[in-house]
């Protein structure tokens, strides 16, 4: 049996009382690669926030295996590009957990920088100033800050947002070599295409788990007209809810909305695919 990286027992998650994600179970197993995706304000962000403790539960409970480090990496929207940095620092905040705020950084780790540098095709980019980056130069920058963080579960909240389809490409290849190094990767995403041929594993959101499994599977067109009716019927001032039997589960257990009869995708995910996740609630830092 696959040894669990994050396990979630009745997780329920949101803002001032008003629940975002509700009664979410299930393990992701380590060395996994997962897409999360919903439409918005499905809780895809407010998940990636729960998982690295910047929202805490409002019931159940979220659990990082003990002993694995956790990189996290928020939209770009939540960062902020008129910091006076320039790329060499950004990517240095990922020394962080290992240098500590007033550590000195060592040979190795201007090295390791530059390095992680070269991986995203920046080198030479050192010096220059954030602001003046492009949105897929930025999104580089940030992949290189994951890579020398070499954390064992991944979290990136919508990476291939405003980016070209280049650097899609080399962000993907990126991917896969973390899913490779037997890395955890959960990736927050709207373009189900990409998710098909990419993800095994994704798990489908519409505030409550709706499938959970084998991409294949989880993606089927009747999972997504459930998610889009799901979605259709929360609004702002949902109530609390209790648990409803019939919840997608984890993979390696049965798929409550899973099995459906064999045939070609429909359009209508379409509206999965083309709308940001701004969902509501405080910005991470």
């Amino acid at each position: 049996m696959t040894e669990a990286c994050l396990t979630f027992k009745d997780l329920t998650l949101g803002y001032n009382s008003h629940p975002a994600v509700h009664h979410l179970n299930g393990s992701v197993g380590a060395g996994s690669l997962t897409a999360v995706v919903g439409a918005n304000g499905s809780g895809k962000s407010t998940l990636m926030k729960g998982i690295v403790g910047v929202l805490k539960p409002m019931a159940g409970t979220c659990t990082v295996a003990p002993g694995k480090r956790v990189a996290y990496l928020p939209q770009q929207s939540e960062l902020d590009r008129s910091f006076p940095a320039r790329v060499v620092d950004l990517v240095s905040l990922g020394l962080w957990p290992k240098r500590g705020l007033l550590g000195r950084y060592t040979r190795e780790d201007r090295e390791t920088v530059r390095e992680a540098l070269m991986a995203v095709g920046l080198e030479g980019f050192e010096g220059r100033p954030i602001d003046t980056l492009s949105g897929g130069q930025l999104q580089r920058a940030l992949f290189a800050r994951v890579l020398v963080q070499d954390a064992d579960l991944i979290l990136l909240d919508e990476p291939f947002n405003a980016v070209d389809a280049k650097t899609i490409g080399d962000l993907i290849a990126l991917i896969k070599r973390w899913h490779g190094e037997n890395r955890t990767v959960m990736v927050v995403a709207h373009d189900l295409e990409l998710v098909r041929a990419h993800f095994p594993s994704t798990l489908l959101l519409a505030r409550r788990p709706v499938a959970w499994g084998e991409t294949i599977q989880t993606l089927r067109p009747e999972n997504l007209l459930r998610a889009r009716h799901f979605d259709e019927a929360w609004h702002d001032d949902a109530p609390w809810c209790e648990p409803v039997h019939g919840h997608a589960h984890a993979p390696g257990h049965e798929h409550a909305h899973a099995h459906a009869h064999d045939g070609h995708h429909p359009h209508e995910h379409g509206e999965i695919h083309d709308r940001p996740d701004h969902e509501s609630g405080p910005r991470a830092a």
